[in-house]
């Protein structure tokens, strides 16, 4: 049977129990409040607009994040990619399948389906995110919040979908001018099957 989760924070978030989903997180404080205002009004539709809509807004969304690297922290400097590959790497198998991620200096995205009987995305997302930030301000010695509460997802509806989104998770440092081929980024990861580029 498959389970149906609809909630709202800032957000609104449509988990299922089972499915491909497409998460972007990012470090606490990176967007200004009035592009975070201004998504949220996008985002008020986001769960029934069409692939093509939910397209534009998210690069408009992501194209931010990019651009923000006047963070203090950044998840691509010393020990950081290691300890979040970690922890994208550990459910791999046990809750999901892990598809493919790429760390940014601001953020992370990644692509992953759900296997049976996994404990939902909010556990495996608090569980990612918890661990991570734990482990990360005990190594620069510094508390508090590390990352944004929520983070973005999207249901994968179609191979057409699925084929956009690992392609723009590969393209992300590309993208942001970080590097000329998605290859060259050492945060990157991709099982071989879905190697799109």
């Amino acid at each position: 049977m498959i389970d149906k989760h609809f909630a709202r924070r800032n957000l609104p978030h449509l988990y299922f129990n089972t499915g491909i989903y497409f998460i972007t997180a990012r470090i606490s404080g990176t967007l200004p409040f009035s592009v975070i205002n201004s998504l949220k009004k996008i985002s008020n539709k986001y769960r029934d607009i069409p692939f093509e809509e939910f397209r534009k807004h998210f690069v408009e969304y992501d194209d931010f994040l990019d651009k923000n690297f006047n963070s203090k922290i950044k998840l691509t400097d010393n020990f950081i990619p290691e300890i979040l590959s970690e922890c994208l790497l550990y459910p791999d198998g046990k809750e999901y399948k892990l598809l493919c991620y790429t760390i940014m200096p601001t953020h992370f995205h990644f692509a992953f389906e759900l296997l049976p009987n996994n404990k939902g995305i909010s556990k495996i997302m608090q569980s990612i995110k918890g661990i991570s930030s734990r482990r990360i301000n005990t190594k620069l010695n510094r508390e508090g919040k590390f990352w944004q509460d929520e983070s973005y997802d999207r249901l994968i509806r179609n191979d057409v979908e699925l084929y956009y989104v690992i392609r723009y998770i590969l393209e992300n440092p590309v993208k942001a001018r970080l590097v000329k081929n998605w290859y060259e980024w050492n945060y990157t990861f991709c099982k071989k099957e879905f190697i799109v580029l």
